[in-house]
């Protein structure tokens, strides 16, 4: 696989492995890494995961397989984790609600717990999971710096940026990247893109074919496990979103048919092609998705071609898509708790 740039120096697979699914939010957990390392000779370098994705068992299990699964190979791979959030777990969604917590304090214990998981001895790319209103970017960023500086990271990002926290957490500690939620059915961040091309940041794309949706397989009659799978909950699965999608699915399927390519493979590769630092990073368990998936990096879209889809995306029908975990903060915890 070719590689990218993200910021000014963090070269990566121009696709990278969204790791969550191996144990939060996508069914039942694996007790396996093998996919995760055969991602690496697939032509992955780029591995994301957080301290949050795991399971009720072990909260902390995705960055123990991803440590595990890639430990042989440590050097030649870019590690992207994230702190900064913890779950209500007095919740009874299957999709619970985010309790930011970006204090120097909850870093600076997150990323000792990091490091041993994962088995390395620094972090590539350190994202803020979600920005903490308690916490101001610039102190964020004092951390990052001083982490850097101490080796313990080499680059860090933040993930549902926006301008003014970008252009504040910047001005202390250069960002590397963002990690926003992108794809055909979630477009919003692109009035982002002129600030990163102005300060040098890299656009790291998570959920880039709507959580599934957009690879073409599902259809009104699937159903997921509505205590594991965030899927039961989103939008985009019901059946009536089926109808409303069909339009949208079937211009994939002709774009795809057109470059003979498959409609996930067009939904990355739009993106790919529309800018030189975004870097998708969809997550599968399986090795044939994660070969077809690499495989868009191969598939080369001419501006008209990328503009084309952007057009129909503004005229055509669409259901809504799941837009994120609701996030609290610590004082309304706090409150309820009283309460």
């Amino acid at each position: 696989m070719n590689t990218r740039t993200l910021g000014t120096d963090l070269t990566v697979s121009a696709v990278g492995l969204g790791c969550m699914g191996f144990s939060h939010a996508y069914g039942a957990p694996t007790e396996r890494s093998e996919a995760i390392r055969a991602a690496y000779d697939l032509g992955y370098t780029l591995f994301d995961t957080a301290e949050t994705y795991g399971t009720a068992a072990d909260p902390h299990d995705n960055e123990k397989l991803v440590g595990e699964a890639l430990k042989d190979v440590r050097s030649h791979v870019q590690i992207a984790t994230k702190f900064g959030i913890r779950f209500d777990e007095a919740s009874t969604a299957v999709n619970k609600p985010l309790i930011p917590d970006a204090r120097p304090e909850t870093i600076r214990a997150s990323v000792e717990g990091s490091l041993w998981r994962l088995q390395t001895d620094h972090i590539d790319l350190y994202f803020q999971h979600r920005m903490d209103p308690a916490v101001e970017p610039e102190a964020v960023a004092q951390v990052m710096a001083d982490l850097i500086r101490e080796g313990k990271i080499t680059h860090w990002g933040i993930s549902e940026a926006t301008e003014d926290y970008l252009r504040r957490a910047h001005k202390v500690c250069p960002v590397t990247a963002v990690q926003n939620r992108y794809s055909m059915m979630a477009r919003q961040h692109e009035a982002l893109f002129p600030v990163l091309e102005e300060l040098h940041i890299g656009f790291v794309a998570f959920s880039p074919m709507a959580n599934g949706l957009l690879t073409a397989r599902y259809g009104k009659d699937d159903t997921f496990d509505p205590r594991l799978d965030y899927r039961s909950a989103m939008p985009q699965f019901t059946a009536e979103a089926a109808e409303e999608n069909r339009e949208l699915l079937q211009t994939l399927r002709n774009l795809a048919e057109e470059k003979q390519a498959t409609p996930a493979q067009i939904s990355l590769s739009w993106m790919l092609c529309k800018k030189p630092y975004i870097v998708p990073i969809p997550g599968s368990r399986k090795v044939e998705r994660m070969r077809e998936n690499a495989g868009a990096a191969g598939v080369i879209l001419s501006a008209a071609e990328v503009a084309t889809p952007d057009q129909i995306l503004d005229t055509i029908p669409m259901s809504a898509v799941f837009g994120g975990t609701a996030v609290k903060s610590r004082s309304d915890l706090q409150n309820n708790q009283k309460g």
